[in-house]
């Protein structure tokens, strides 16, 4: 069975999330200590971009910023630098922190897709509100915490196994065997 190296996750990240920035919105981000984090988060507020990954393996990537930055991300890809930044979050704002999460968490997919065999990828969703809570089921999160100039943001990565690894049934509309003896089409 293939195994998920973090390090070398937690490199991709880094590498992702420094390219998109400085290419798409010339801003620098610094990486701090990545840490690993339990299924759910605390409260949170601001913006969060999740995108599902599934195929040889399963999981995810997020993207966790506040809206002062979520704002600064949109008026620097669009080169809008101009424009004042406020904390005022609308439709355009949200697509432009999908589209980096897509980008990011698309390199970091395609990065360890050397290790662990081909994954698709979901279209972005994106939340915005104040103290909400994200939440998803299985292993832990690799995080990789970012500062942009001063404001933080959050790169978060995981990916397991399907369930079919460990001798039950895969999972994410995949056939499930066990099923199929017993209710045979």
């Amino acid at each position: 069975m293939p195994t998920l190296d973090k390090d070398k996750v937690v490199k991709s990240i880094c590498t992702a999330t420094g390219q998109v920035f400085s290419t798409m919105m010339t801003l620098e981000v610094v990486p701090e200590a990545s840490y690993e984090e339990a299924n759910s988060t605390d409260n949170v507020d601001g913006v969060v971009a999740m995108i599902g990954l599934a195929g040889s393996w399963v999981g995810g990537g997020v993207i966790h910023c506040d809206a002062r930055l979520a704002r600064k991300l949109y008026t620097h890809m669009l080169m809008m630098e101009g424009e004042a930044e406020s904390d005022t979050v609308n439709a355009d704002v949200l697509d432009a922190v999908a589209e980096i999460a897509n980008m990011i968490i698309g390199n970091v997919k395609n990065d360890v897709e050397e290790d662990v065999g081909m994954i698709g990828m979901g279209i972005p969703s994106v939340v915005f509100g104040k103290n909400f809570a994200t939440r998803s089921s299985g292993t832990n999160w690799i995080v990789v915490p970012f500062i942009c100039e001063d404001a933080h943001l959050w790169v978060k990565f995981c990916l397991t196994p399907p369930a079919s690894y460990a001798g039950g049934p895969e999972i994410l509309g995949r056939e499930f065997a066990r099923v199929r003896r017993l209710y045979p089409a």
